[in-house]
């Protein structure tokens, strides 16, 4: 098996849950669920807002495991409410519009916190 790293971005909730922000295994980078956060804050209170804090956060973790934006090849978006996908829709492309990777949008029932009207996930291959 390849090499594995961890790539953490001090969660508070990474020791708790159990998890790593990003995991690198070869050629391979998978980005956790990314939550609007900043500065322990959610990061503005609409979909579009949200969606470019959640691609901010996954493109800081990508660049620690040495990759960028530009290797993205598969996001998915969770939503708490489909109606605001074009808001969350304005964000991806304008981040992915000329990478556009693979993706899928996606209403979920909830998410950990209320606030949070968007979560990501991200997939990169370097």
């Amino acid at each position: 098996m390849s090499k594995r790293e961890n790539i953490s971005s001090g969660s508070k909730y990474e020791p708790t849950i159990g998890f790593s922000r990003a995991v690198k295994v070869g050629n391979m980078i998978a980005v956790s669920g990314t939550a609007p956060i900043k500065d322990g804050k959610v990061a503005g209170s609409d979909a579009y807002t949200q969606t470019k804090r959640c691609i901010e956060i996954a493109a800081e973790s990508l660049a620690k495991a040495g990759a960028s934006l530009n290797d993205v090849v598969r996001t998915r978006v969770l939503l708490t409410n489909i109606k605001e996908w074009e808001a969350a829709a304005k964000a991806h492309g304008e981040a992915f519009g000329s990478i556009r990777p693979a993706c899928t949008f996606v209403q979920v029932a909830a998410l950990i916190d209320p606030e949070w009207k968007v979560e990501m996930e991200f997939d990169a291959v370097v």
